[in-house]
This record gives structure tokens, C-alpha cells and sequence, in this order.
């Protein structure tokens, strides 16, 4: 009994060992979002349509008349009195003076020379992906080529965290380093909106075993990244999927996007 007891002890002691051992050490990384928000609104459903006709009919039927409605009744009646002879009128005056009937008519030409503006662009057509001048309808986020491990992957801007730094500003600086001083953003935020982490092989770790990915959203200004400076590329969302080759990474940044 007193064998059994000892045996026990010491496999308590050696657990209470290794959980007070110095826990493993993690690099930190900071990645940015950057979205290209829509410039264009979407073409609506037939759905969305419907209520919208619906919505249109309704606020016509509950408002009142303008001014030039209110003008261009007062106007027919007053010819139907002319006719009638009830009532006489400057014909030299009349004939120089413009009726509500003659703006309706001026504005009904000049709406027949308007024409909409093409949703698409040049770039759609070319489907050039360094471009945000495209997919006008549809947020377009910024992936970059950089390095991890010993292959070249397209991901979102990131780079580890340098002693007194904040989370922010690494950032802000990993953001002007991959992407260069062009590139004009506007972060919504001190916190991060999404987190990754892995492992790097057993045969590269030295001080680390992997890093800890804090993300931010960022949305696009102006500018644009040198395309001498890196590869890059703007995509939709459905487009992000099949160019983050990484299943696990792909997961995580998908969770905060909207």
C-alpha cells in the first residue's frame, strides 16, 4: 500500500513539474485587410425590384402635388375658360410667356439624350486584378505575395511585431513596408477582427514554434501599391478561396469578412 502511495506522489510531482514549466514561445504578427469598398450599388433582384416598386408607388400616392403640377392644372383650366370666351386674355403676353406643358416637354427631350454610365470597365474586360477600377458593384480586398517559410504565398499584408510596439502600429508599418508610401488607409479600429496561428516546421524553429496573427480592417483611401515593388492582387470574396492556398488560413480570414 505504501509502494502504491509513493507511486502516486510522484506521478503528481511530475505533473505539477511540467505545468509549471515556461510555456512555449509564440512570434507576433500583425496582418491588414485592406477593402476596396463598392463604388456602385448592386443591380437588385427581381425581389428587391418588386419591393422597390412597391415602395416607389406608394410613397407617389401619399405625396403632395409640386408646384409645377399645382402650375400646370391652374394652366388648364384657364385655357378651358379661354375657350369658353369666359375670360380674356393678352394673346402678345400669352404667346412669350412659358407654360408648365412647355418645361415638361423641354425636360422629356433632355431626359431622351441621357444615357447611364457603363458598370463595367476596361479593366473588367481585361480582367486586370492589380486593379481597382474594376468589379466596381463588389468589395475587392488587397492580398500580397510574401514569403513563409521556404514558399512564396499571396496573403493578406503582415510582419511580425518589433519590441515596444503596439499591435496598431506594427500594423501600420508592416501596411507602408509590403505595400509602399502610395497607399492611402483608413483603419476602423485599435482592436484587431481576426486571429490566426500556426506552427512552423520542427526543422525552422529556433526561439518560436510558430506565429500568432492579430488582424485589422482597413478600408482604401487612395493610392495604389507599386507593381515594382511586389506581386499583389485586388479579388472579390468569392475569389479569396482558391488564391489562399493555405485551408486553415483561409478559414480564419474568412470569418471576418463581411
Amino acid at each position: 500500500m505504501l509502494r502504491r502511495l509513493v507511486q502516486v506522489g510522484a506521478r503528481e510531482l511530475s505533473r505539477a513539474q511540467s505545468s509549471t514549466a515556461s510555456p512555449e514561445k509564440w512570434d507576433l504578427y500583425a496582418g491588414v485587410l485592406v477593402e476596396r469598398l463598392p463604388v456602385v450599388s448592386k443591380y437588385l433582384n427581381p425581389l428587391e425590384k418588386q419591393f422597390q416598386d412597391l415602395l416607389w408607388r406608394v410613397e407617389y400616392e401619399n405625396s403632395l402635388k409640386s408646384d409645377h403640377e399645382l402650375k400646370h392644372e391652374r394652366e388648364i383650366v384657364q385655357t378651358e375658360l379661354i375657350k369658353q370666351g369666359k375670360i380674356q386674355v393678352d394673346l402678345e403676353d400669352a404667346g412669350s410667356k412659358q407654360t408648365a406643358q412647355d418645361l415638361k416637354d423641354a425636360y422629356v427631350e433632355e431626359l431622351k439624350k441621357f444615357q447611364l454610365g457603363s458598370r463595367t470597365t476596361p479593366d473588367d474586360k481585361a480582367n486586370r486584378t492589380t486593379s481597382t477600377d474594376r468589379c466596381l458593384d463588389d468589395t475587392l480586398y488587397l492580398l500580397v505575395q510574401q514569403k513563409l517559410g521556404q514558399q512564396e504565398h499571396l496573403i493578406l499584408p503582415q510582419g511580425k511585431r518589433e519590441e515596444g510596439e503596439s499591435m496598431r502600429q506594427t500594423a501600420e508599418r508592416v501596411l507602408r513596408e509590403s505595400c509602399g508610401q502610395e497607399l492611402q488607409v483608413l483603419f476602423y479600429g485599435n482592436a484587431p477582427v481576426g486571429f490566426h496561428k500556426y506552427k512552423y516546421p520542427r526543422n525552422q524553429r529556433t526561439e518560436s514554434v510558430g506565429a500568432k496573427v492579430f488582424f485589422y480592417r482597413a478600408s482604401l483611401r487612395s493610392g495604389q501599391v507599386p507593381e515594382n515593388l511586389t506581386k499583389f492582387e485586388w479579388l472579390p470574396k468569392e475569389a479569396l478561396n482558391g488564391n489562399l492556398t493555405n485551408a486553415a488560413y483561409a478559414e480564419s480570414v474568412k470569418k471576418f469578412l463581411l
